[in-house]
């Protein structure tokens, strides 16, 4: 028999619990929406990703990061918080992942869509690296953010006249330049207080050298283009393309493998070919684009020089 105590304990416990539903209930309606990150945020979480892809391909992280704030809205835009896409880099006829969809330039664009954030960051350096609109900017020293600015959108990266502008007001006002100094110091030579995670490795066993900006390492016995790519964070086309080799070619030690894109000119005026120089060779020991040299010289692709040929290296025969 239930007593009428028993009975007041169980109505009390039950105005009790709906209490504490109706106070959690107006707790969470009462929430704002996610919180929006800061600028200052924005580049504490994503600086090192920015030097990570400069020491791999030659893109300025200064440039990176004021890209990435503008396109995404210090990482706040629906882009970037639904897809990860922190450039707005659209689908094109190549992509082959995920996408969103957005109104933008044109009703219900297609955009590329990320596993992570970082993904977004690697495209926007293979954007820039593929594509030969962009390759005078690679001419450009890495510290010469304003050049880069100015490059962009000279290049049709952007259509508002003031995006130069934009990006150099970014760099300038949040001291963006300072990360473009890591790629004055060869990754070796880094203290653990300066080099970010992301960059350490102790699996390096190869020097990394500069000739003509560009960065490079010697090959070494039983060295593979797997090995190289993994132990340098690169995709294996990086590797095959920024050294005209495909994936069958066979690495001899002494070689030389650059890390980053070939530029489109030398120091030196030009070259006197050797007996058994090809034009690849010249263009490894050089550090010019292999298209660019049979351009300069007026010479169909896949043919090869005679010895004792002059090989212009900065001007246009003429």
């Amino acid at each position: 028999m239930i007593t009428l105590w028993e009975i007041g304990y169980k109505v009390k416990k039950a105005v009790y619990i709906f209490i504490i539903f109706l106070m959690g209930f107006n707790t969470l309606s009462s929430q704002p929406a996610e919180r929006r990150i800061t600028r200052e945020e924005y580049i504490e979480i994503y600086k090192d990703d920015a030097i990570r892809e400069m020491m791999k391909s030659g893109v300025p992280a200064s440039i990176t990061l004021a890209q990435g704030i503008l396109e995404s809205g210090d990482g706040n835009s629906p882009l970037a918080v639904y897809a990860k896409n922190h450039f707005g880099v659209k689908c094109h006829s190549d992509w082959k992942g995920e996408s969103m969809r957005l109104d933008d330039d044109e009703k219900n664009e297609c955009f590329r869509k990320y596993e992570t954030v970082y993904e977004s960051f690697r495209d926007h350096s293979d954007f820039l690296v593929t594509r030969s609109r962009y390759d005078f900017l690679f001419e450009l020293k890495i510290t010469d953010y304003k050049g880069w600015a100015k490059g962009l959108k000279k290049a049709g990266y952007a259509t508002n006249p003031k995006y130069a502008d934009m990006l150099i007001m970014l760099i300038e006002k949040n001291d963006l330049s300072q990360y473009d100094n890591y790629a004055k110091v060869p990754p070796r030579k880094l203290s653990k207080k300066r080099t970010p995670k992301m960059l350490a490795s102790s699996k390096k066993s190869h020097q990394i050298k500069l000739h003509n900006n560009i960065k490079y390492i010697k090959i070494k016995e039983g060295d593979t283009f797997y090995g190289i790519s993994k132990d340098h964070e690169m995709n294996l086309w990086q590797i095959l393309k920024y050294n005209d080799l495909n994936k069958n070619d066979v690495l001899k030690a002494g070689d030389i493998i650059y890390l980053q894109p070939k530029r489109n000119k030398a120091k030196e005026e030009y070259h006197i070919v050797k007996k058994g120089e090809t034009m690849r060779d010249i263009s490894q020991l050089y550090g010019v684009k292999l298209k660019k040299l049979y351009k300069k010289n007026l010479l169909i692709m896949g043919t090869q020089p005679n010895t004792g040929d002059k090989i212009f290296l900065k001007k246009k025969k003429n």
